[in-house]
């Protein structure tokens, strides 16, 4: 019997550090499996060399292509995405989903906009309807351009797996999979994907997510059969668990020219789309110079991937961290390394700076990034600061929300509840929220490990093999 192939659509940086940086292929692999890799093609010969050791193949996404494709009837492919990213059911917390219609509201080009009133009608079906999410999810399926033909030919895959359900460009692919009756399934590589991104893009056949609140949220929000929802936790985690990425305290300390001797804050810039993270960094850095922080602090900032956007105002924003830095010894700012091509800073090139940022942070503090769940795994005290920028964006046609008000978003508000850590609304609570936390680190400790074990089930580095157990179990149904 030949063995079995396996693609895996890794299309954002976040996915390669799924796939290859974890024991999902291991197992694929120990189970007979050929796996092909397919991601961005300007990548296709740097990734192969990196993971030479996987023995695995590498083929090229062709996404400029699919851009192009994207393109075609390009106002009725927009409003059948827009619908599928904000038509989830009821059911669930659509907290994320409107704000996101709100955005759009505001930002799209005018012809897009007068129909909003008529889209707003047609959202509110869908959020009452399950024959019109399922029916919206097959018209999107009459958009396939056949554009991998020759490589379904030449690899003959027997499952295709991919890091979203069809809401990125992997849609095109995926379309042309299920015209070829190939089974196909999705893995769920973002904390807030289920809440934020709705309904699929094709018709999916499995789906792996991190948790049973995960799990809820598709069965619930995008009607996944339960039966075909697998909770097997988020491989990406495993290496923190197992500390494979950190850098020694003193080592990492001395990259970035801090003082091993006093505490370090570490702010994760974050939600840079809706709202500027300069009012927040602007108040840590108050603080600490007023002398209000019960002890002698340094603060280091992760600039956010979309900084480095062709967007003049998140660089504009950039390059204001980077003066503010560049005046003060005791604040440093590290940027994210990229990856290059499609996948640009969303990479995993730096894992070993975000594990060791987390590991060495004294406090953590961010806008309710994903990286509240992995400082709080770390078991560092997290706080989410939402000052509200007194502008927002300010400028025309630029969608701005403030940060007091996003508390109600799905992940915003499981973090809220659990207790995990502290939400600062003011440079006040800011101001209290750091002292409390530098006088009694442990605080929170036990809430913070209900949080992950709710949040990503798995806390003991399972996560890949149990993945890549339940992707080879796939491959075996008739």
């Amino acid at each position: 019997m030949h063995s079995k192939t396996v693609w895996l659509i890794a299309d954002h940086g976040l996915a390669i550090v799924y796939f290859l940086q974890s024991q999902v292929i291991e197992e694929l692999k120990a189970c007979g499996a050929k796996v092909v890799v397919l991601t961005d093609d300007s990548l296709e010969e740097k990734i192969p060399d990196r993971f030479q050791a996987l023995e695995i193949e590498f083929e090229g996404l062709r996404l400029s292509k699919a851009r192009a494709n994207a393109s075609y009837m390009n106002d009725i492919q927009w409003w059948l995405q827009f619908l599928r990213r904000v038509g989830g059911s009821r059911q669930i917390n659509t907290g994320a989903m409107d704000s996101y219609i709100d955005q759009v509201s505001v930002e799209e080009p005018t012809r897009r906009r007068i129909f909003m009133p008529l889209a707003r009608l047609i959202i509110a079906i869908l959020r009452r309807s399950r024959l019109t999410r399922q029916s919206l999810v097959r018209i999107q399926e009459h958009f396939t351009f056949n554009l991998y033909e020759d490589l379904f030919e030449k690899h003959e895959p027997d499952l295709i797996v991919s890091s979203t359900p069809g809401w990125r460009l992997d849609r095109y692919l995926l379309r042309e999979a299920a015209d070829r009756g190939i089974p196909r399934a999705s893995v769920i590589v973002g904390w807030d994907n289920p809440s934020s991104y709705s309904l699929p893009g094709v018709r999916m056949d499995y789906v792996n997510c991190w948790s049973n609140i995960q799990k809820e949220e598709l069965v619930k929000g995008s009607d996944w059969p339960e039966g075909r929802v697998h909770i097997g936790g988020i491989p990406t985690y495993d290496g923190y668990i197992t500390n494979r990425w950190v850098v020694p305290k003193n080592e990492y300390f001395a990259q970035h020219g801090l003082d091993p001797q006093i505490k370090l804050l570490s702010y994760a810039c974050s939600f840079i789309s809706f709202s500027p993270n300069l009012q927040n960094i602007e108040a840590i850095i108050e603080s600490m110079e007023a002398g209000e922080l019960s002890e002698p602090t340094q603060l280091l900032i992760r600039l956010h991937p979309n900084h480095f956007m062709d967007v003049h105002l998140f660089s504009d924003e950039r390059e204001q961290i980077l003066r503010l830095a560049k005046s003060r010894p005791n604040v440093h700012v590290v940027e994210p390394i990229p990856l290059g091509g499609a996948l640009g800073y969303y990479s995993g090139e730096d894992m070993p700076e975000k594990a060791s940022m987390l590991t060495h942070s004294d406090i953590f503090l961010t806008v309710y990034s994903t990286m509240v769940v992995e400082a709080a795994l770390h078991d560092r005290p997290v706080i989410s600061i939402c000052i509200d920028s007194p502008k927002g964006w300010d400028v025309p046609r630029k969608y701005s929300l403030p940060l007091s008000e996003i508390g109600n978003w799905p992940t915003h508000d499981r973090f809220r509840q659990a207790g995990a850590g502290k939400v600062a609304a003011s440079p006040k609570e800011l101001r209290d929220a750091i002292n409390i936390y530098l006088e009694s680190p442990e605080l929170d400790h036990e809430a913070r490990k209900r949080f992950i074990e709710r949040e990503i089930t798995y806390t003991d580095g399972s996560a890949g093999k149990r993945t890549g157990e339940f992707l080879c179990s796939l491959l075996v149904q008739d």
